[in-house]
């Protein structure tokens, strides 16, 4: 019986130490997470304070950049948008952008801040946005980035499947300048360069979503238009949530080649209903994702061939039985561009979607859905012709789906009347068959846009 007893001490005592192990190794886990999210957040508060009030000793002064603008979009539909606070206007701001950087020439560290003060005729208020506000420590054969930065990878022209960091749309379809379609994320990442191969690894530990064109601004298909109130829920900040992301590229007989993985989250919600067929109450929120893909770039012919590949594993609806969650697929596109001569560039892009599980989301798609094709298409063509010494550019844009039968066209004049000044006047022109596909809900959002900016 003692020996019995003791046994059932000693297993119990293993157990306990198993678990105060197991416990403390999440506490490590939290606490690097934890470290990580407060060290981006405070490079990102006070990169600008650091920045301002570095020791002028070093070599190099520090350098300063900037643009003032102002950038306005008109719906030319002639549609009045139920409770818009401007109807026609859908983009009038005012925007300032101060951009610093200090790489001291004796020093491994430096750092840089980008921030916009805007001021929005539509929603009438003021703002201040960090674009980007970083640390680098550059090494010899390893660089470290920390803080609120823009990633971006992948060989696609507007078309992104590796690169599956946020975007903003509603900037690319309100005709803000294209830089604006890329939001930063607070993350660290390492970069390491070897003779064979070189690889980017990124932690995230705070989610940001894709910033969708949004009610106020923008017409758009709802499947529930008569329910009004509705949650969104982000996934939270802890080390079981954070993101992860690895890059690894090298050149072999010509060619750029890219690896890619990405465990995350996808960037547009998903949904959730107490009965899709006739719910009365939905929420949001952002299921698991994996990613896995691949990229090529090569030389051919004159031209410029791309090539790109990934795998979406929906984690959290492998079987496709879910209607709210988006089926995993596998993303693909090739295109090839190619410079003329008079400053003239022409590129055409193939993209598909083919949908895993098609018999199951055909099966318990609701009604209010719109029923997807198991292979989804877009050929884009783009178009640039630059005239007068290059100081004025004309440029065509265009989506096409043969699927869903909808068009983005998006035609654009920019002239350079100084080194300072840019002007811009282009058109984002929705046309679709019908009113709930990617393009065809915003047929009613085509608008004419216009900026000026003076950089100094």
């Amino acid at each position: 019986m003692d020996k019995v007893d003791n046994r059932r001490i000693i297993s119990r005592r293993k157990a306990q130490s198993v678990k105060r192990k197991t416990k403390n190794l999440k506490l490590y886990a939290l606490r690097f997470n934890f470290t990580l999210y407060v060290l981006c957040f405070a490079l990102n508060c006070s990169s600008a304070i650091i920045f301002l009030s570095s020791n002028l000793s070093y070599a190099e002064e520090p350098f300063i950049r900037g643009f003032l603008q102002t950038n306005y979009s008109a719906r030319i539909t002639g549609v009045k948008l139920p409770g818009a606070k401007r109807q026609e206007l859908m983009l009038g701001e005012e925007r300032g952008r101060l951009d610093g950087s200090y790489y001291p020439s004796n020093a491994c560290v430096g750092f840089d801040v980008k921030a916009d003060l805007f001021h929005d005729w539509v929603e009438g208020d003021w703002g201040v946005t960090l674009r980007e506000g970083y640390m680098d420590c550059l090494m010899d054969k390893f660089d470290v980035r920390i803080g609120r930065q823009i990633v971006t990878w992948g060989v696609g022209d507007l078309l992104f499947i590796n690169d599956v960091f946020p975007k903003d749309w509603e900037a690319l379809y309100l005709g803000r300048p294209l830089e604006y379609l890329k939001q930063g994320v607070d993350a660290g990442k390492l970069s390491l360069y070897t003779d064979l191969a070189s690889a980017e690894f990124i932690v995230i530990p705070h989610f940001t979503p894709d910033n969708l064109p949004s009610a106020g601004r923008f017409f758009f298909f709802d499947p529930y238009p008569n329910i009004m109130n509705r949650e969104v829920e982000k996934p939270k900040t802890t080390f079981g949530n954070t993101e992860y992301a690895l890059r690894v590229y090298m050149s072999l007989a010509g060619a750029d080649l890219s690896a890619y993985a990405y465990k995350g989250f996808y960037r547009d919600p998903a949904q959730r209903a107490d009965n899709f067929t006739s719910p009365t109450t939905t929420s949001y929120f952002y299921p698991e994702l994996a990613v896995y893909g691949a990229s090529l770039q090569k030389n051919v012919l004159g031209g410029v061939v791309s090539a790109e590949y990934g795998y979406y594993d929906s984690m959290n609806d492998r079987n496709g039985k879910n209607p709210g969650i988006e089926n995993s697929q596998s993303k693909f596109l090739i295109g090839y561009q190619k410079a003329f001569q008079n400053d003239m560039t022409i590129g055409l892009q193939y993209y598909g979607e083919l949908m895993s599980q098609y018999k199951e989301y055909n099966a318990n798609l609701p009604p209010a859905f719109y029923r997807k094709k198991e292979l989804h298409q877009y050929i884009t063509l783009r178009v640039t012709k630059l005239l007068k010494y290059q100081t004025v550019k004309l440029s065509l844009f265009t989506f096409y789906s043969p699927d869903e039968e909808d068009f983005f066209i998006t035609p654009e004049a920019s002239i350079n009347v100084t080194d300072n000044m840019l002007l811009v006047l282009g058109t984002n022109i929705f046309v679709g068959v019908k009113d709930n596909t990617t393009f065809g809900q915003q047929h009613k959002n085509s608008n004419l846009y216009a900026l000026a900016r003076y950089s100094f």
